[in-house]
């Protein structure tokens, strides 16, 4: 069974890079399945996105097989599937004998109830508006981490290796890693090296969850994990098979509490904590007297289940009331922030942060690199969320990738064609720092980058005089508010390349009535 389990899980996480790799531009504008793939069968992703949104997608199916088989199975998804758990177990080999101080057996048992606890609060945030679930469900949080924090210096890495080995100019050898860098350059590898907002800082959080594993094995599974908290509710009291412990053949070595994954205390008997084990079966192979038995039961088990404190999960769901309103309460809400351009097909803005789990999908696949993660733009509520920010990239005309792989619709699927209809703001100059309007020369940048099929800025014609006191014709920019779509190429392009001459604002979007250059005309 332990060769079965690592079997598995090196199986669902070799898919889960694939699917991740995947998602992501490569040379066409049909991805196939993207990582998604994996929150599709996240059931807190399904039942946060309800209770916040209200809304109802055909894939939360999916969850729903689940939910299903965690019922019979137990958590088989945590110790078989889920691609943060089987990171947690790899770390958690190379994990130094002795270089950290272990509590008995490797646990902390008063942590044991901390994950139901966040379970309460995300659960009862999301009743209440606040989907906060994206920060902690492990799904979203490893798409996120891999995106935004660690695939940049994967590139970056990669990059310099090849770079390098090439210089070196060594016959035979330095031609040949060229070519492999140019096959990998679009299939492994991104198009261009992608540059994230807050990477640094979402690669640290990412890297800390992995280096828990030093204080005890796959310590985030144990007692952080708002999912396996939500599995271990749902299929933990009765599952399939439970594990026991023959009293007359134990001789209470305790190696069975030491090599659990979950901290389901097998010894001493009877004690077995059925919501916590994650099916890895360690105990059973590691027994030396043979007195563990796994077998198949129908009645219900688990005598060692975490003894959950009713006062610590009202002050775990009156925490949520108490945040829910301080982390809706900004700014951005009074006020549209003119920087919260949102990618073509996003839902109006209240229902696009209740909807959004931050997985960073949208941003992995955005061939330009434009779509980053917020951080206070829309307040606590919507940190990591995708806003586009035209000095990185812009929208790509022709390409609606990011409303392909959303998993929660907050980024509703659109054609291209409804894509090209669709205003994400509106561009404006400034005439300060506009060349023709600020220097008498003609530029014509913006105006040739234009992608809609009748051009949203046009020119406006002088007659001027050069230094040399020559007469000629100064051709001055201008935006059409009805045709500008807020790509940002404009933008991204300007040749003012510091602080562009013309520049983007979140006004003017077709997903809101508010939002309005000329609000009620």
């Amino acid at each position: 069974m332990k060769n079965l389990r690592r079997t598995s899980q090196i199986l669902f996480f070799v898919l889960f890079v694939i699917l991740l790799i995947q998602t992501e531009y490569k040379g066409s504008n049909e991805l196939g399945l993207p990582v998604s793939l994996f929150l599709d069968f996240d059931p807190l992703v399904a039942l946060s996105s309800f209770l916040a949104a209200h809304a109802v997608r055909a894939t939360f199916l999916f969850a729903l097989v689940t939910v299903i088989l965690t019922v019979f199975l137990g958590r088989f998804f945590c110790g078989w599937v889920c691609p943060l758990g089987s990171l947690n177990t790899f770390v958690g080999f190379f994990r130094m004998r002795g270089a950290l101080p272990l509590p008995e057996e490797g646990r902390y048992p008063k942590l044991r109830p901390l994950k139901y606890y966040i379970l309460t609060f995300v659960l009862v945030a999301a009743l209440f508006g606040w989907n906060a679930a994206g920060f902690l469900d492990p799904i979203s949080l490893t798409i996120r981490s891999l995106t935004i924090g660690y695939n940049p210096a994967i590139n970056k890495a990669a990059g310099t290796f090849f770079e390098a080995i090439y210089d070196l100019k060594i016959p035979g050898i330095s031609p040949a890693f060229d070519s492999l860098y140019s096959a990998m350059t679009g299939t492994i590898l991104s198009f261009e090296q992608p540059v994230f907002r807050q990477a640094i800082l979402v690669s640290l959080i990412f890297t800390a969850i992995l280096g828990l594993n030093l204080l005890a094995p796959r310590f985030w599974c144990r007692y952080l994990c708002p999912l396996g908290a939500l599995l271990g509710l749902i299929g933990g009291k009765q599952p399939a098979a439970r594990v026991d412990v023959s009293e007359q053949k134990c001789i209470a070595c305790r190696r069975c509490n030491l090599v659990c994954q979950g901290d389901a205390t097998p010894f001493p008997p009877g004690q077995w904590a059925s919501r916590e084990c994650l099916l890895c079966y360690n105990c059973r192979e590691v027994c030396p007297a043979g007195a563990i038995v796994i077998h198949a039961t129908t009645r219900r088990t688990g005598a060692g289940n975490v003894d959950l404190g009713r006062r610590w999960l009202l002050a775990s769901g009156l925490g949520a009331l108490a945040a829910v309103p301080a982390v809706t309460i900004g700014a951005h809400r009074k006020r549209p922030n003119p920087k919260l351009i949102r990618p073509p097909g996003a839902l109006p803005e209240e229902r696009f942060v209740k909807t959004c789990v931050k997985c960073g999908e949208c941003m992995k696949v955005c061939l330009t690199n434009g779509l980053q993660p917020t951080f206070a733009e829309a307040g606590l509520e919507g940190m990591w969320t995708p806003v586009l920010v035209p000095v990185l990239g812009y929208c790509e005309y022709n390409c609606n990738l990011c409303s392909q792989v959303c998993p929660t619709g907050a980024i509703r699927r659109i054609s291209v064609e409804e894509k090209q209809e669709i205003r994400i703001g509106l561009a404006l100059f400034d005439k300060n720092r506009c060349i023709p309007y600020a220097l008498g020369r003609n530029c014509i940048v913006c105006e040739e980058h234009c992608p809609t099929p009748e051009k949203a800025i046009t020119f406006v014609e002088e007659e001027a005089a050069d230094e040399n006191g020559e007469p000629f014709i100064l051709k001055k920019p201008v935006v059409d508010p009805e045709l500008c779509i807020g790509c940002g190429i404009c933008e991204n392009k300007c040749p003012v390349v510091d602080i562009p001459a013309i520049r983007v604002t979140s006004i003017n979007e077709s997903r809101s009535e508010e939002n309005q250059l000329f609000l009620g005309l």
